[in-house]
Protein backbone atom coordinates (compact mmCIF):
# COMPACT_ATOMS: atom_id res chain seq x y z
CA UNK A 1 0.00 0.00 0.00
CA UNK A 2 2.73 2.24 -0.75
CA UNK A 3 2.23 5.54 -2.00
CA UNK A 4 3.77 4.59 -5.96
CA UNK A 5 3.13 2.61 -8.58
CA UNK A 6 1.09 -0.40 -7.69
CA UNK A 7 2.39 -3.52 -8.30
CA UNK A 8 4.37 -6.59 -6.99
CA UNK A 9 4.45 -4.78 -3.27
CA UNK A 10 7.92 -4.46 -1.15
CA UNK A 11 8.31 -5.84 1.85
CA UNK A 12 6.62 -4.10 4.50
CA UNK A 13 4.55 -1.83 2.17
CA UNK A 14 1.42 -4.00 2.79
CA UNK A 15 0.03 -4.16 -0.61
CA UNK A 16 -1.07 -7.12 -2.77
CA UNK A 17 1.87 -8.88 -3.32
CA UNK A 18 1.03 -12.37 -4.14
CA UNK A 19 2.07 -15.38 -1.93
CA UNK A 20 5.92 -15.22 -2.24
CA UNK A 21 8.01 -15.34 0.60
CA UNK A 22 4.90 -15.26 2.77
CA UNK A 23 4.05 -11.22 2.37
CA UNK A 24 0.46 -11.28 2.20
CA UNK A 25 0.08 -12.72 5.76
CA UNK A 26 2.41 -9.86 6.81
CA UNK A 27 -0.18 -7.33 9.60
CA UNK A 28 -0.89 -4.09 7.71
CA UNK A 29 0.97 -1.05 9.68
CA UNK A 30 -0.15 2.27 10.96
CA UNK A 31 2.65 3.75 8.73
CA UNK A 32 1.38 1.98 5.96
CA UNK A 33 -2.42 2.85 5.57
CA UNK A 34 -1.46 6.38 6.93
CA UNK A 35 0.65 7.04 3.58
CA UNK A 36 -1.17 4.48 1.63
CA UNK A 37 -2.55 5.78 -1.69
CA UNK A 38 -5.95 4.16 -2.55
CA UNK A 39 -6.17 6.23 -6.03
CA UNK A 40 -2.96 4.37 -7.17
CA UNK A 41 -4.60 1.40 -6.67
CA UNK A 42 -7.64 2.44 -9.08
CA UNK A 43 -5.46 4.08 -11.49
CA UNK A 44 -3.75 0.56 -11.69
CA UNK A 45 -7.18 -1.07 -12.18
CA UNK A 46 -8.15 1.52 -15.27
CA UNK A 47 -4.87 0.65 -16.70
CA UNK A 48 -5.80 -3.29 -17.03
CA UNK A 49 -9.39 -1.94 -17.84
CA UNK A 50 -7.74 0.07 -20.80
CA UNK A 51 -6.11 -2.50 -22.87
CA UNK A 52 -9.52 -3.82 -23.61
CA UNK A 53 -9.85 -0.93 -26.08
CA UNK A 54 -6.67 -2.72 -28.07
CA UNK A 55 -7.33 -6.05 -27.67
CA UNK A 56 -10.84 -5.55 -29.43
CA UNK A 57 -9.06 -3.57 -32.15
CA UNK A 58 -6.74 -6.70 -32.61
CA UNK A 59 -9.64 -9.03 -32.80
CA UNK A 60 -11.27 -6.91 -35.50
CA UNK A 61 -8.57 -6.73 -37.05
CA UNK A 62 -8.70 -10.66 -37.35
CA UNK A 63 -12.50 -10.48 -38.80
CA UNK A 64 -11.12 -8.48 -41.06
CA UNK A 65 -8.60 -10.83 -42.09
CA UNK A 66 -10.83 -13.70 -42.32
CA UNK A 67 -13.92 -11.87 -44.59
CA UNK A 68 -10.64 -11.05 -47.00
CA UNK A 69 -9.25 -14.71 -47.07
CA UNK A 70 -12.70 -15.88 -48.13
CA UNK A 71 -13.25 -14.46 -51.71
CA UNK A 72 -10.25 -15.81 -53.37
CA UNK A 73 -9.38 -18.61 -51.30
CA UNK A 74 -11.19 -21.91 -51.18
CA UNK A 75 -10.04 -25.43 -50.20
CA UNK A 76 -8.83 -27.34 -47.19
CA UNK A 77 -5.48 -24.73 -46.89
CA UNK A 78 -8.43 -21.83 -46.53
CA UNK A 79 -10.46 -23.67 -44.04
CA UNK A 80 -7.44 -24.31 -41.93
CA UNK A 81 -6.08 -21.16 -42.27
CA UNK A 82 -9.66 -19.69 -41.34
CA UNK A 83 -10.22 -21.67 -38.25
CA UNK A 84 -6.53 -20.69 -37.29
CA UNK A 85 -7.52 -17.23 -37.44
CA UNK A 86 -10.80 -17.60 -35.68
CA UNK A 87 -9.12 -19.73 -33.04
CA UNK A 88 -7.02 -16.15 -32.49
CA UNK A 89 -9.12 -14.17 -32.43
CA UNK A 90 -11.16 -16.16 -29.84
CA UNK A 91 -8.30 -16.50 -27.60
CA UNK A 92 -8.32 -13.00 -27.82
CA UNK A 93 -11.62 -12.30 -26.93
CA UNK A 94 -11.59 -14.18 -24.32
CA UNK A 95 -9.77 -12.60 -21.97
CA UNK A 96 -11.89 -9.33 -22.02
CA UNK A 97 -13.55 -10.32 -18.78
CA UNK A 98 -10.23 -11.14 -17.21
CA UNK A 99 -9.25 -7.43 -17.64
CA UNK A 100 -12.72 -5.92 -16.22
CA UNK A 101 -11.86 -8.07 -13.42
CA UNK A 102 -8.93 -7.33 -12.67
CA UNK A 103 -9.97 -3.49 -12.72
CA UNK A 104 -12.70 -4.59 -10.23
CA UNK A 105 -10.09 -6.47 -7.69
CA UNK A 106 -7.96 -3.38 -7.63
CA UNK A 107 -10.38 -0.55 -7.64
CA UNK A 108 -12.30 -2.56 -4.89
CA UNK A 109 -8.98 -2.91 -3.25
CA UNK A 110 -8.67 1.10 -2.79
CA UNK A 111 -12.63 1.79 -2.01
CA UNK A 112 -11.72 -0.20 0.96
CA UNK A 113 -8.43 0.78 1.40
CA UNK A 114 -9.56 4.17 1.52
CA UNK A 115 -12.59 3.87 3.83
CA UNK A 116 -10.06 1.66 6.39
CA UNK A 117 -7.59 5.27 5.93
CA UNK A 118 -10.67 7.45 6.75
CA UNK A 119 -11.70 5.59 9.75
CA UNK A 120 -7.84 5.35 10.83
CA UNK A 121 -7.94 9.39 10.66
CA UNK A 122 -11.41 9.72 12.46
CA UNK A 123 -9.45 7.79 14.97
CA UNK A 124 -6.68 9.54 15.42
CA UNK A 125 -8.23 12.64 15.33
CA UNK A 126 -10.80 11.77 18.01
CA UNK A 127 -7.89 10.55 20.33
CA UNK A 128 -6.00 13.68 19.58
CA UNK A 129 -9.39 15.98 20.37
CA UNK A 130 -9.43 14.01 23.91
CA UNK A 131 -6.09 14.67 25.27
CA UNK A 132 -4.54 11.79 23.78
CA UNK A 133 -0.65 11.54 21.68
CA UNK A 134 -0.63 9.19 18.80
CA UNK A 135 2.72 8.72 17.26
CA UNK A 136 4.53 7.66 14.24
CA UNK A 137 4.35 3.81 14.92
CA UNK A 138 0.44 4.03 16.15
CA UNK A 139 1.10 3.96 19.91
CA UNK A 140 -1.02 5.88 21.63
CA UNK A 141 -0.62 7.94 25.28
CA UNK A 142 -1.53 11.07 27.17
CA UNK A 143 -0.53 14.11 26.33
CA UNK A 144 1.27 15.44 29.14
CA UNK A 145 0.64 18.71 28.45
CA UNK A 146 -3.11 18.43 28.65
CA UNK A 147 -5.67 17.59 31.65
CA UNK A 148 -7.69 14.07 30.71
CA UNK A 149 -10.15 12.61 32.05
CA UNK A 150 -10.46 8.79 32.56
CA UNK A 151 -7.14 8.16 30.30
CA UNK A 152 -6.69 4.75 30.75
CA UNK A 153 -10.57 3.76 28.61
CA UNK A 154 -9.36 6.65 26.76
CA UNK A 155 -6.20 4.88 25.50
CA UNK A 156 -7.97 1.67 25.17
CA UNK A 157 -10.62 2.74 23.36
CA UNK A 158 -8.39 5.04 21.01
CA UNK A 159 -6.07 1.72 20.69
CA UNK A 160 -9.46 -0.64 20.14
CA UNK A 161 -10.42 2.05 16.78
CA UNK A 162 -6.95 2.41 15.32
CA UNK A 163 -6.49 -1.66 15.62
CA UNK A 164 -10.02 -1.81 13.84
CA UNK A 165 -8.52 0.46 10.83
CA UNK A 166 -5.82 -1.60 10.45
CA UNK A 167 -7.79 -4.60 10.85
CA UNK A 168 -10.06 -3.46 7.79
CA UNK A 169 -6.52 -2.84 5.67
CA UNK A 170 -5.74 -6.22 5.94
CA UNK A 171 -8.56 -8.11 5.06
CA UNK A 172 -8.32 -6.19 1.70
CA UNK A 173 -5.45 -6.77 1.46
CA UNK A 174 -5.55 -10.46 2.28
CA UNK A 175 -8.74 -10.63 -0.28
CA UNK A 176 -6.98 -8.86 -3.04
CA UNK A 177 -4.42 -11.15 -2.88
CA UNK A 178 -6.19 -14.23 -3.38
CA UNK A 179 -7.97 -12.45 -5.99
CA UNK A 180 -5.66 -11.74 -8.14
CA UNK A 181 -3.24 -15.07 -7.16
CA UNK A 182 -6.57 -16.64 -9.14
CA UNK A 183 -6.41 -14.11 -12.21
CA UNK A 184 -2.56 -15.42 -12.25
CA UNK A 185 -3.51 -19.12 -12.09
CA UNK A 186 -6.18 -18.73 -14.75
CA UNK A 187 -3.28 -17.34 -17.33
CA UNK A 188 -1.74 -21.62 -17.26
CA UNK A 189 -4.95 -22.86 -16.86
CA UNK A 190 -7.05 -21.27 -19.47
CA UNK A 191 -9.39 -17.90 -18.64
CA UNK A 192 -12.76 -19.93 -20.20
CA UNK A 193 -14.33 -23.66 -19.73
CA UNK A 194 -17.65 -24.35 -21.45
CA UNK A 195 -20.18 -24.56 -18.53
CA UNK A 196 -22.66 -27.07 -18.43
CA UNK A 197 -25.87 -26.09 -20.59
CA UNK A 198 -28.30 -26.20 -18.18
CA UNK A 199 -29.50 -22.16 -17.50
CA UNK A 200 -31.79 -20.68 -15.59
CA UNK A 201 -35.42 -20.04 -17.12
CA UNK A 202 -37.75 -17.19 -17.48
CA UNK A 203 -39.33 -17.64 -14.57
CA UNK A 204 -36.96 -18.46 -12.25
CA UNK A 205 -36.12 -16.08 -9.27
CA UNK A 206 -33.36 -14.31 -7.94
CA UNK A 207 -31.97 -16.73 -5.10
CA UNK A 208 -32.85 -19.70 -7.76
CA UNK A 209 -29.97 -17.38 -10.04
CA UNK A 210 -27.68 -17.00 -7.41
CA UNK A 211 -27.63 -20.44 -6.84
CA UNK A 212 -26.92 -21.55 -10.39
CA UNK A 213 -24.11 -18.83 -10.59
CA UNK A 214 -22.19 -20.29 -7.73
CA UNK A 215 -21.99 -23.64 -8.62
CA UNK A 216 -19.86 -22.79 -11.96
CA UNK A 217 -15.97 -22.00 -11.99
CA UNK A 218 -14.35 -19.22 -12.30
CA UNK A 219 -13.45 -20.12 -15.74
CA UNK A 220 -16.93 -21.04 -17.11
CA UNK A 221 -18.39 -17.54 -15.72
CA UNK A 222 -16.02 -15.80 -18.07
CA UNK A 223 -17.22 -18.54 -20.47
CA UNK A 224 -20.88 -17.26 -19.94
CA UNK A 225 -19.77 -13.32 -19.79
CA UNK A 226 -17.90 -13.41 -23.08
CA UNK A 227 -20.67 -15.66 -24.92
CA UNK A 228 -23.76 -14.80 -23.51
CA UNK A 229 -23.05 -11.36 -22.06
CA UNK A 230 -26.83 -9.52 -23.06
CA UNK A 231 -28.23 -12.86 -20.87
CA UNK A 232 -25.98 -12.34 -17.66
CA UNK A 233 -25.57 -8.66 -17.96
CA UNK A 234 -29.81 -7.84 -17.02
CA UNK A 235 -30.17 -11.61 -14.65
CA UNK A 236 -31.33 -9.92 -10.96
CA UNK A 237 -29.08 -12.41 -8.68
CA UNK A 238 -25.70 -12.67 -10.65
CA UNK A 239 -22.66 -10.38 -8.88
CA UNK A 240 -22.62 -7.04 -9.99
CA UNK A 241 -18.80 -7.72 -11.39
CA UNK A 242 -20.40 -10.26 -13.84
CA UNK A 243 -23.53 -7.76 -14.87
CA UNK A 244 -20.90 -4.96 -15.17
CA UNK A 245 -18.29 -7.07 -17.03
CA UNK A 246 -21.39 -8.08 -19.73
CA UNK A 247 -22.60 -5.16 -19.99
CA UNK A 248 -19.54 -3.14 -20.68
CA UNK A 249 -18.92 -5.84 -23.40
CA UNK A 250 -22.10 -4.61 -24.83
CA UNK A 251 -22.02 -0.89 -24.43
CA UNK A 252 -20.36 -0.11 -28.01
CA UNK A 253 -22.96 -2.54 -29.98
CA UNK A 254 -25.28 -0.50 -27.27
CA UNK A 255 -24.22 2.95 -29.22
CA UNK A 256 -24.41 1.45 -32.50
CA UNK A 257 -28.17 0.32 -31.70
CA UNK A 258 -28.49 3.80 -31.29
CA UNK A 259 -26.31 5.16 -34.46
CA UNK A 260 -28.78 3.17 -36.56
CA UNK A 261 -31.97 4.59 -35.26
CA UNK A 262 -30.52 8.08 -35.54
CA UNK A 263 -29.34 7.60 -39.02
CA UNK A 264 -32.88 5.81 -39.95
CA UNK A 265 -34.39 9.41 -38.86
CA UNK A 266 -31.87 11.70 -40.60
CA UNK A 267 -34.40 12.37 -43.90
CA UNK A 268 -36.47 14.81 -43.74
CA UNK A 269 -40.21 14.17 -44.89
CA UNK A 270 -42.89 16.65 -46.43
CA UNK A 271 -44.11 19.40 -43.99
CA UNK A 272 -46.85 17.81 -41.68
CA UNK A 273 -47.40 15.51 -38.69
CA UNK A 274 -45.35 12.96 -39.97
CA UNK A 275 -42.08 15.24 -40.22
CA UNK A 276 -42.71 16.79 -37.00
CA UNK A 277 -42.67 13.20 -35.24
CA UNK A 278 -39.69 12.69 -36.93
CA UNK A 279 -37.63 15.51 -35.72
CA UNK A 280 -39.45 14.96 -31.83
CA UNK A 281 -38.06 11.20 -32.00
CA UNK A 282 -34.83 12.01 -33.89
CA UNK A 283 -34.24 14.57 -30.96
CA UNK A 284 -35.07 12.32 -28.73
CA UNK A 285 -32.61 9.89 -29.77
CA UNK A 286 -29.80 12.10 -30.08
CA UNK A 287 -30.75 13.29 -26.39
CA UNK A 288 -29.86 9.77 -25.56
CA UNK A 289 -26.61 9.00 -27.50
CA UNK A 290 -25.51 12.11 -25.64
CA UNK A 291 -26.81 10.73 -22.64
CA UNK A 292 -25.23 6.95 -23.71
CA UNK A 293 -22.21 9.60 -24.21
CA UNK A 294 -21.46 10.64 -20.80
CA UNK A 295 -22.95 7.71 -18.85
CA UNK A 296 -19.71 6.21 -20.90
CA UNK A 297 -17.38 8.78 -19.37
CA UNK A 298 -18.50 8.41 -16.13
CA UNK A 299 -17.93 4.38 -16.63
CA UNK A 300 -13.93 5.04 -17.74
CA UNK A 301 -13.20 7.44 -14.87
CA UNK A 302 -10.23 6.72 -13.23
CA UNK A 303 -11.49 8.19 -9.53
CA UNK A 304 -13.80 6.29 -7.07
CA UNK A 305 -16.03 4.83 -6.46
CA UNK A 306 -16.09 2.41 -9.25
CA UNK A 307 -19.13 2.40 -11.58
CA UNK A 308 -20.69 -0.76 -12.06
CA UNK A 309 -22.85 -1.26 -15.40
CA UNK A 310 -26.10 -3.38 -14.34
CA UNK A 311 -27.98 -2.99 -16.99
CA UNK A 312 -28.44 -0.85 -20.15
CA UNK A 313 -31.16 -0.34 -22.62
CA UNK A 314 -31.54 2.05 -25.66
CA UNK A 315 -34.87 0.89 -26.98
CA UNK A 316 -37.76 3.56 -26.29
CA UNK A 317 -36.21 6.59 -24.31
CA UNK A 318 -33.78 4.66 -23.18
CA UNK A 319 -32.81 2.95 -19.49
CA UNK A 320 -29.99 2.71 -17.17
CA UNK A 321 -29.01 0.59 -13.82
CA UNK A 322 -25.58 1.75 -12.68
CA UNK A 323 -23.97 1.61 -9.12
CA UNK A 324 -21.22 3.88 -7.77
CA UNK A 325 -19.68 1.46 -5.91
CA UNK A 326 -20.39 -2.71 -5.14
CA UNK A 327 -23.73 -3.45 -3.65
CA UNK A 328 -22.65 -6.88 -3.26
CA UNK A 329 -19.57 -6.42 -0.81
CA UNK A 330 -21.20 -2.93 0.73
CA UNK A 331 -22.16 -2.71 4.44
CA UNK A 332 -25.22 0.02 3.37
CA UNK A 333 -26.61 0.11 -0.41
CA UNK A 334 -29.32 2.78 -1.59
CA UNK A 335 -31.30 2.07 -4.34
CA UNK A 336 -32.65 5.71 -6.21
CA UNK A 337 -35.72 5.42 -8.80
CA UNK A 338 -36.14 8.60 -10.55
CA UNK A 339 -39.09 10.43 -11.56
CA UNK A 340 -41.26 12.02 -14.29
CA UNK A 341 -38.98 12.20 -17.72
CA UNK A 342 -36.26 10.28 -16.54
CA UNK A 343 -34.26 8.47 -19.24
CA UNK A 344 -31.19 7.36 -20.99
CA UNK A 345 -30.65 11.60 -21.64
CA UNK A 346 -30.98 12.22 -18.08
CA UNK A 347 -29.14 9.13 -16.47
CA UNK A 348 -25.58 11.05 -15.92
CA UNK A 349 -27.34 13.59 -13.93
CA UNK A 350 -29.44 11.15 -11.90
CA UNK A 351 -26.55 9.25 -11.07
CA UNK A 352 -24.94 12.58 -9.83
CA UNK A 353 -27.72 12.79 -6.97
CA UNK A 354 -26.99 9.27 -5.83
CA UNK A 355 -23.14 10.12 -5.64
CA UNK A 356 -23.69 13.28 -3.62
CA UNK A 357 -26.13 10.99 -1.13
CA UNK A 358 -22.99 8.69 -1.41
CA UNK A 359 -20.37 11.57 -0.69
CA UNK A 360 -22.36 12.36 2.36
CA UNK A 361 -22.25 8.88 3.98
CA UNK A 362 -18.75 8.78 3.45
CA UNK A 363 -18.89 12.50 5.47
CA UNK A 364 -20.75 11.09 8.02
CA UNK A 365 -19.93 7.84 8.26
CA UNK A 366 -16.04 7.07 7.85
CA UNK A 367 -15.06 4.25 6.99
CA UNK A 368 -18.16 2.29 6.36
CA UNK A 369 -18.48 0.78 3.24
CA UNK A 370 -21.61 2.27 1.07
CA UNK A 371 -22.55 1.80 -2.38
CA UNK A 372 -25.60 3.99 -4.47
CA UNK A 373 -27.84 2.39 -7.57
CA UNK A 374 -29.40 4.31 -9.74
CA UNK A 375 -32.51 2.64 -10.74
CA UNK A 376 -33.82 3.60 -14.37
CA UNK A 377 -35.23 0.86 -15.60
CA UNK A 378 -38.82 1.48 -16.03
CA UNK A 379 -41.00 3.44 -18.75
CA UNK A 380 -41.00 7.21 -16.82
CA UNK A 381 -43.74 9.20 -17.94
CA UNK A 382 -43.05 11.85 -20.17
CA UNK A 383 -45.74 14.16 -19.84
CA UNK A 384 -48.32 15.27 -17.33
CA UNK A 385 -51.12 13.33 -18.73
CA UNK A 386 -49.18 10.22 -18.16
CA UNK A 387 -48.02 11.50 -15.08
CA UNK A 388 -51.57 11.41 -13.75
CA UNK A 389 -51.80 7.64 -13.70
CA UNK A 390 -50.66 4.78 -12.16
CA UNK A 391 -49.70 2.36 -15.38
CA UNK A 392 -46.17 2.80 -15.14
CA UNK A 393 -45.67 2.83 -11.82
CA UNK A 394 -47.28 -0.06 -11.45
CA UNK A 395 -45.18 -2.16 -14.81
CA UNK A 396 -42.18 -1.05 -12.84
CA UNK A 397 -43.33 -2.88 -9.60
CA UNK A 398 -42.38 -6.52 -10.64
CA UNK A 399 -38.74 -5.01 -11.95
CA UNK A 400 -38.14 -3.08 -8.84
CA UNK A 401 -38.97 -6.21 -6.63
CA UNK A 402 -36.65 -8.67 -8.66
CA UNK A 403 -34.07 -6.01 -9.03
CA UNK A 404 -33.97 -5.81 -4.81
CA UNK A 405 -34.57 -9.71 -4.26
CA UNK A 406 -31.03 -9.70 -6.59
CA UNK A 407 -29.14 -7.41 -4.75
CA UNK A 408 -29.87 -9.62 -1.67
CA UNK A 409 -29.20 -12.81 -2.83
CA UNK A 410 -25.62 -11.16 -4.87
CA UNK A 411 -24.72 -10.07 -1.00
CA UNK A 412 -21.38 -11.66 0.23
CA UNK A 413 -21.37 -11.46 4.06
CA UNK A 414 -23.26 -10.14 6.31
CA UNK A 415 -26.42 -8.74 4.79
CA UNK A 416 -26.69 -5.20 3.95
CA UNK A 417 -28.93 -2.70 5.01
CA UNK A 418 -30.77 -1.90 1.85
CA UNK A 419 -32.93 1.15 1.22
CA UNK A 420 -35.16 2.59 -1.83
CA UNK A 421 -35.48 6.29 -2.24
CA UNK A 422 -38.07 7.64 -4.44
CA UNK A 423 -38.38 10.91 -5.71
CA UNK A 424 -41.53 12.76 -7.26
CA UNK A 425 -43.50 9.62 -9.76
CA UNK A 426 -40.45 7.12 -8.67
CA UNK A 427 -42.02 7.71 -5.26
CA UNK A 428 -45.14 6.26 -6.33
CA UNK A 429 -43.09 3.53 -8.52
CA UNK A 430 -41.57 2.14 -5.08
CA UNK A 431 -45.13 2.39 -2.97
CA UNK A 432 -46.64 0.67 -5.54
CA UNK A 433 -43.84 -2.16 -5.40
CA UNK A 434 -43.90 -2.44 -2.41
CA UNK A 435 -47.71 -2.43 -1.51
CA UNK A 436 -48.20 -4.96 -4.81
CA UNK A 437 -44.97 -6.88 -4.21
CA UNK A 438 -42.88 -6.23 -1.39
CA UNK A 439 -39.28 -4.36 -1.57
CA UNK A 440 -36.21 -6.53 -0.07
CA UNK A 441 -35.34 -3.24 2.02
CA UNK A 442 -34.84 -2.53 5.40
CA UNK A 443 -35.96 1.34 4.81
CA UNK A 444 -38.15 2.87 2.18
CA UNK A 445 -37.32 7.16 1.52
CA UNK A 446 -40.09 9.05 -0.16
CA UNK A 447 -38.83 12.56 -1.45
CA UNK A 448 -41.29 15.42 -3.33
CA UNK A 449 -44.15 12.75 -3.63
CA UNK A 450 -47.36 13.26 -5.09
CA UNK A 451 -48.62 10.00 -2.73
CA UNK A 452 -46.93 7.06 -3.05
CA UNK A 453 -50.59 4.59 -3.49
CA UNK A 454 -51.35 4.09 -0.21
CA UNK A 455 -53.26 6.04 2.78
CA UNK A 456 -50.61 4.46 5.23
CA UNK A 457 -47.24 3.83 6.19
CA UNK A 458 -48.55 -0.27 7.06
CA UNK A 459 -49.33 -1.09 3.38
CA UNK A 460 -46.05 -0.28 2.34
CA UNK A 461 -45.45 -3.82 4.47
CA UNK A 462 -42.06 -2.33 5.80
CA UNK A 463 -40.45 -2.69 9.62
CA UNK A 464 -42.44 0.13 11.90
CA UNK A 465 -39.99 3.70 11.37
CA UNK A 466 -38.35 2.51 8.38
CA UNK A 467 -40.97 4.51 5.99
CA UNK A 468 -39.30 8.13 5.26
CA UNK A 469 -40.63 11.04 3.69
CA UNK A 470 -39.52 14.75 2.95
CA UNK A 471 -41.06 17.55 1.15
CA UNK A 472 -39.06 20.84 0.77
CA UNK A 473 -41.77 23.79 1.90
CA UNK A 474 -41.89 25.19 -1.68
CA UNK A 475 -42.21 21.91 -3.53
CA UNK A 476 -44.87 22.69 -6.62
CA UNK A 477 -45.72 18.70 -5.67
CA UNK A 478 -47.47 20.35 -2.74
CA UNK A 479 -50.02 21.06 -4.95
CA UNK A 480 -50.19 17.96 -6.91
CA UNK A 481 -54.39 17.55 -5.32
CA UNK A 482 -56.78 15.15 -6.78
CA UNK A 483 -59.47 16.76 -8.89
CA UNK A 484 -62.17 16.69 -6.26
CA UNK A 485 -59.79 17.59 -3.63
CA UNK A 486 -59.42 20.78 -5.39
CA UNK A 487 -63.46 21.29 -6.10
CA UNK A 488 -63.94 20.59 -2.28
CA UNK A 489 -61.44 23.49 -1.24
CA UNK A 490 -63.17 25.86 -3.58
CA UNK A 491 -66.52 25.21 -2.72
CA UNK A 492 -64.77 25.32 1.07
CA UNK A 493 -63.05 28.88 0.44
CA UNK A 494 -66.73 30.47 -0.58
CA UNK A 495 -68.14 29.90 2.46
CA UNK A 496 -67.59 32.20 5.74
CA UNK A 497 -66.75 28.97 7.74
CA UNK A 498 -64.47 28.05 5.20
CA UNK A 499 -61.10 28.57 6.68
CA UNK A 500 -62.22 26.52 9.95
CA UNK A 501 -63.60 23.49 7.64
CA UNK A 502 -60.54 23.24 5.91
CA UNK A 503 -58.65 22.21 8.94
CA UNK A 504 -61.17 19.71 9.95
CA UNK A 505 -61.27 18.60 6.78
CA UNK A 506 -60.10 14.78 6.39
CA UNK A 507 -59.50 14.89 3.35
CA UNK A 508 -57.12 17.50 3.65
CA UNK A 509 -53.51 15.21 3.59
CA UNK A 510 -54.70 13.62 0.20
CA UNK A 511 -51.88 14.40 -3.29
CA UNK A 512 -52.98 13.02 -6.31
CA UNK A 513 -51.84 9.73 -5.52
CA UNK A 514 -53.47 8.86 -2.19
CA UNK A 515 -51.85 10.24 1.35
CA UNK A 516 -49.06 12.84 2.02
CA UNK A 517 -46.16 10.64 3.24
CA UNK A 518 -44.95 13.67 4.61
CA UNK A 519 -48.15 14.43 6.87
CA UNK A 520 -48.24 13.34 10.67
CA UNK A 521 -51.55 11.18 9.63
CA UNK A 522 -49.38 8.87 7.47
CA UNK A 523 -47.39 6.94 9.72
CA UNK A 524 -44.13 7.19 8.71
CA UNK A 525 -40.93 9.46 9.68
CA UNK A 526 -40.22 12.60 8.41
CA UNK A 527 -36.97 14.38 7.84
CA UNK A 528 -36.61 17.91 6.86
CA UNK A 529 -35.77 20.16 4.01
CA UNK A 530 -35.16 23.90 3.65
CA UNK A 531 -37.03 25.40 0.84
CA UNK A 532 -35.03 24.09 -2.94
CA UNK A 533 -37.88 23.71 -5.01
CA UNK A 534 -39.13 20.08 -6.29
CA UNK A 535 -35.84 19.60 -7.46
CA UNK A 536 -33.12 20.57 -4.59
CA UNK A 537 -32.98 18.01 -2.00
CA UNK A 538 -29.37 16.73 -3.07
CA UNK A 539 -28.28 20.43 -2.41
CA UNK A 540 -25.05 20.74 -0.53
CA UNK A 541 -26.71 22.91 1.71
CA UNK A 542 -29.96 21.36 2.25
CA UNK A 543 -30.60 19.40 5.36
CA UNK A 544 -32.35 16.68 3.50
CA UNK A 545 -29.53 15.22 1.95
CA UNK A 546 -27.92 14.68 5.73
CA UNK A 547 -31.33 12.99 5.99
CA UNK A 548 -31.31 10.83 3.43
CA UNK A 549 -27.47 9.73 4.22
CA UNK A 550 -28.13 9.18 7.99
CA UNK A 551 -31.20 6.65 6.89
CA UNK A 552 -28.55 4.72 4.48
CA UNK A 553 -26.64 4.38 7.09
CA UNK A 554 -28.97 3.36 9.63
CA UNK A 555 -28.77 6.53 11.89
Amino acid sequence: MSGGAPGRSAPGSGGPAGRSGGLADVPVGYAQLWRADPGAWSAAGVAWRGLAGPVRRRADALTARIGALRPGWSGAASAAAQRRIGDLRTDLTDVLPALFEADQVLAEFGARLGAAKARLGAEVARAESGGLLVDRSGAVRPDPARPVSQAGPAVVDARAGIRGALTLAGAADREAVRRLAELTTATVTGWVSVPPAWRPGPGAGPAEVSRWWAGLSAAERRWLVGREPDRIGRLDGVPAAARDQANRLLLGDRRTELLARRNALLHPLPAGPLEASRRIRLAGVEAALRGLDRLSERLAAPGLPRAYLLGLDPGGDGRAVVALGNPDRSAAVLTYVPGMTSDLADAPDELGRAARVLRRCAALGPGEEAAAVLWLDYDAPDFLTEAAGTRQAEDAGPALHRFQEGLRAAHEGSPARQTVLGHSYGSLVVGAAARDHGLSADALVFVGSPGVGVDHATELRMPAGEVWSSTAPDDVIRLARPPDELARRALLAGTPLGPALAVLDPHGERLWFGADPSAPGFGGRRFPSAPHGHTGYWDPDNPALDGMARIVLGR
